[in-house]
């Protein structure tokens, strides 16, 4: 009797963490990833874009050429993938439920797009997490900051960040990444928190 209370087997969790750009959900995705008690395993994406300054292929992305990819796509090789300012994004079907299978947890930062993707298909198995900068005027001086001097590819991001906010009301936890200490704080109370009902819910 005790021990099948005591004796419960945790199911393994997926968590999708999207926001728009510069809303800081690689920098915390990057952080939970450091710590020793969450352990989380990372998938880490593919995409068609340019490295920028200081990432490095396998660790910040998988870097491929555009046919590569598209032939990936072809091959279903990818659990969601989409197009973005015309660059490929895409997360590895393979590795993904390999991780899962192996009951660990994987953590995934992607766009809102491909999170809905992900919903469809791992609407139980997987926990929702939207990320914000503090206010309108930060995350405007952050697009601002990335899309350079450039009108009309500031207008281009913009836009997106609007498109990418509707979809907020999608999620099951909106995090406001004011202080990046808080932010965390917040993000590591929710994993404990629904791995606790997991394990509560697995037997």
């Amino acid at each position: 009797m005790w021990s099948k209370i005591t004796n419960k087997k945790n199911k393994s969790l997926l968590w999708v963490v999207s926001g728009p750009s510069g809303s800081g959900k690689t920098t915390l995705c990057g952080l939970l990833l450091k710590s020793d008690n969450l352990n989380l395993a990372r998938s880490v994406s593919f995409t068609t874009r340019k490295p920028r300054a200081g990432e490095k292929n396998y660790k910040d992305y998988n870097f491929l050429q555009k046919s590569t990819f598209l032939d990936m796509i072809k091959k279903g090789e990818f659990l969601e993938w989409q197009e973005v300012f015309g660059n490929f994004y895409g997360t590895s079907k393979k590795l993904v439920l390999s991780y899962l299978k192996k009951n660990k947890d994987v953590i995934l930062s992607i766009d809102v797009k491909g999170a809905m993707q992900i919903k469809k298909k791992f609407r139980k198995e997987a926990i929702f997490i939207f990320i914000l900068p503090r206010n309108e005027k930060e995350l405007l001086r952050r697009i601002i900051k990335r899309a350079g001097e450039a009108k009309e590819e500031i207008k281009k991001r913009l836009k997106r960040v609007r498109e990418e906010l509707s979809f907020a009301k999608e999620y099951d936890y909106i995090i406001v990444n004011d202080k990046l200490n808080q932010a965390i704080r917040e993000l590591e109370s929710i994993i404990i928190t629904k791995r606790l009902e997991n394990a509560t819910r697995a037997n």
